[in-house]
């Protein structure tokens, strides 16, 4: 899979390539600049296109539409026009279709094992509901071993050093998944998910969204007003 020079932060995990895009690279404006792959946005649709060709390098893309459920859709090619099934992960064994998700201080969390890739959206609803563990077990499905070792990486989402939260969602994780003050630290607690599940490896990119809304996409950070940065994941 080529990729372009966008300014992404793109690693491999074994079996697969994975994207997980910033601000910059892309040509919508204001505060949606620029490279702002949300299309249920208020951006301009036109831009919003460009900037997922640019992102995905071209390629076809499988996604769904993220309602903070648990569904990951097993797709055999890229999603067409009126066919948005509501999802909040999508695997797939088809080679040259990348499977993408949109976040702005959710964490895009990408999976992969020898013949499947997935890409899965979780805040905080997703982790304490299970949308990992489901992104796990489609993996595990579309390659067609159940003993796969599957490897992960967590992409730029809202840290422990900023994401706070009320008494009601704090007490759906473990208390050592609270930081400072009222805050909850999503990545560990993904991190620790994916280990439960079985996952060999986790790698976390380190990148908190609320620290750097100049770079990331930040729900939190921009008073609600912004564009969304995407995961993608290919088969290599």
């Amino acid at each position: 899979m080529p990729f372009d020079g966008l300014d992404a932060i793109d690693l491999a995990l074994p079996g697969a390539r994975v994207r997980f895009t910033t601000r910059a690279g892309g040509v919508s404006k204001g505060a949606y600049g620029s490279l702002n792959l949300g299309t249920w946005t208020a951006d301009e649709p036109a831009a919003v296109a460009e900037n997922r060709r640019r992102a995905a390098a071209g390629a076809p893309l499988a996604f769904g539409r993220q309602v903070h459920g648990t569904r990951v859709l097993r797709a055999d090619g890229p999603t067409g026009d009126g066919a948005i099934e509501d999802a909040d992960g999508v695997a797939t064994a088809a080679s040259g279709v990348g499977v993408i998700v949109l976040t702005a201080d959710c964490l895009a969390v990408a999976l992969a094992a020898p013949g499947a890739v997935a890409m899965v959206h979780a805040g905080w609803r997703g982790l304490a509901d299970g949308v990992l563990e489901e992104g796990v077990r489609a993996v595990r499905e579309l390659s067609g071993d159940p003993a796969a070792a599957i490897h992960a990486a967590i992409g730029p989402g809202a840290g422990a050093c900023c994401y706070e939260v009320g008494d009601e969602v704090a007490a759906r994780f473990p208390p050592w998944a609270r930081g400072p003050g009222r805050t909850i630290d999503l990545k560990a607690v993904a991190a620790a998910r994916l280990r439960d599940a079985g996952v060999a490896g986790v790698v976390d990119v380190g990148r908190c969204t609320m620290c750097e809304p100049d770079v990331l996409f930040s729900h939190r950070a921009s008073g609600g007003l912004t564009g969304r940065q995407g995961g993608l994941a290919w088969r290599s």
